[in-house]
């Protein structure tokens, strides 16, 4: 039993490595796609999962580590968005407008969090969402108009110059995620997760640990928000306040793996790949196929793609250990 132990074990740890050097692997190649005189279409879908990325990223931080369901991330978003273009448009450099556009989603995101977290679980989730929503509305009827780039800056513009941009982020992003979960303070995370009040009879300060959860989650959103106003030439000031942000990152962060690291990484890739394959193969009904299929996903592998990974890592071990088995105990025979 032990020696069975030791080997899961080693095998999920030589699975967790050769995901690691994958993602690096990954990651450097994508770095290297506009030295590659990438066209704009392909820049274009690779900024999309460099997007969704750390948005689905930043939604895990939040759900995935601490346990709170929250539907009102694309009001984080869509105050990025805002704020750094607002800022960006009106002269100020886009490197400063951007980090104030996270900030500004930070700084709302602890005004409503110390009343929403006294709500648990379902109403929680309908109280983050209303929350979005009346921002969305409120967003939809004070700016109604679309906000377009100068003459100059469409002149100037550059779709590689956006997907690292985007890339940048994803990386930053995940990277935090990481370090965020392998900290003392992600043990307190967890703790709130599987049982908010065991975690305070321990000694964890939960509150504080939600908020903490809650001001990454939000900052990033809100740059993932700053970097979707940077590659739109155009666009409607209360788009990025739709509830479809919140939940592409929710789905994202589910098929991918909620919890996990990697899951919102390889969420983001079958989303957006899938998602772009039929809209080109199928002019109707792509939507219902889109929704079957991810339900599909998510009923054979409830842990996400990330778990369906893992089974096939430790099911060929094992078959091929049991052939090996098998050849030694026919040799004996013989």
């Amino acid at each position: 039993m032990v020696e069975r132990v030791a080997r899961s074990q080693v095998a999920g740890v030589g699975a967790r490595g050769w995901r690691g050097l994958a993602l690096i692997g990954a990651w450097i190649v994508a770095g290297l796609v506009p030295l590659l005189g990438a066209g704009d279409d392909l820049l274009t879908l690779l900024f999309r999962i460099c997007l969704f990325v750390a948005l689905a990223q930043s939604w895990n931080i939040l759900a995935g580590f601490t346990g709170q369901t929250s539907l009102g991330h694309a009001a984080f978003f869509g105050i990025g968005a805002l704020v750094a273009r607002t800022l960006w448009l009106g002269g100020m450099p886009f490197p400063v407008a951007f980090a104030l556009g996270g900030l500004a989603a930070t700084a709302f995101a602890m005004i409503i969090g110390i009343p929403t977290f006294r709500l648990r679980g379902a109403y929680f989730a309908i109280g983050t969402l209303g929350v979005a929503e009346v921002l969305r509305i409120t967003v939809a009827q004070g700016m109604p108009l679309i906000t377009s780039l100068s003459p100059a800056e469409i002149a100037s513009y550059s779709m590689a110059t956006r997907y690292q941009l985007a890339l940048g982020l994803a990386i930053v992003t995940s990277v935090v995620a990481l370090l965020a979960r392998r900290s003392p303070l992600g043990l307190g995370l967890l703790a709130v997760r599987e049982d908010e009040e065991a975690a305070r009879a321990s000694g964890v300060n939960v509150l504080a640990h939600k908020l903490l959860a809650l001001a990454l989650c939000s900052f990033f959103a809100g740059l993932a928000g700053g970097a979707f106003a940077y590659q739109q030439v155009s666009y409607y000031p209360a788009a990025p306040f739709g509830p479809l942000w919140t939940f592409d990152a929710v789905l994202i962060a589910y098929v991918g793996g909620l919890g996990t690291i990697a899951g919102p990484i390889i969420g983001a890739l079958f989303f957006i790949v899938v998602q772009e394959r039929l809209a080109l193969s199928f002019e109707q009904g792509q939507q219902m196929i889109f929704g079957a299929l991810f339900i599909l996903v998510v009923l054979v592998f409830p842990g996400g793609l990330i778990e369906g990974w893992n089974r096939l890592y430790r099911l060929l071990p094992a078959r091929f250990g049991a052939r090996q088995a098998a050849k030694h105990l026919q040799g004996r025979d013989e």
